[in-house]
């Protein structure tokens, strides 16, 4: 008598908690690409050397002790501890956002990418006093981008991602 075999591998959707740790293994990726660049960036170049990748790109290295595009980096030393608190608690939120939507993917690939950008910069505070910054755009040598990093790269992918998963829910 044959026995029907059974496929260990079935169709199924994966669970939330699988999902969850999809979730939360592309923010460590993040964090990991982010943090091995800075250790490069930061052993390789001497604060403020430029090296010329194209005619609008450099590398460099530079320490942000603020925010996006330095904001708040002239302060005293009050912010480091501000913007660390608000990636804590962002990444708390995020955390339990990805628990709870876990199946939600567009929604989840931008709160992923925003949580390993805000971790990689606060293990930057937490560790340095600062933000390791080292891609530089410009245009023509008179104007310069504010510099940033992956984490910031992430950061705004996962902020773009955002808006188009809502503007898509928007339209259903």
């Amino acid at each position: 008598m044959a026995t029907k075999k059974t496929n260990t591998f079935s169709s199924k959707p994966k669970s939330s908690n699988g999902l969850f740790g999809i979730w939360l293994g592309l923010s460590a990726i993040v964090i990991l690409l982010d943090q091995i660049s800075k250790i490069t960036i930061e052993r390789t170049f001497q604060f403020a050397e430029l090296y010329p990748v194209t005619s609008f790109f450099n590398l460099t290295l530079a320490y942000n002790k603020g925010a996006a595009f330095s904001f708040l980096a002239s302060e005293s030393g009050w912010q480091r501890y501000m913007f660390t608190a608000i990636g804590v608690v962002a990444s708390l939120v995020i955390t339990y956002l990805l628990k709870k939507h876990a199946a939600q993917k567009l929604f989840c690939w931008a709160l992923a990418l925003i949580m390993g950008g805000a971790i990689g910069n606060v293990i930057d505070r937490v560790m340095y006093g600062h933000v390791i910054d080292f891609l530089d755009f410009h245009y023509k040598d008179m104007y310069h981008f504010a510099a940033f990093n992956l984490a910031d790269s992430a950061i705004c992918l996962g902020a773009a991602l955002f808006i188009l998963d809502e503007l898509r829910r928007v339209k259903k």
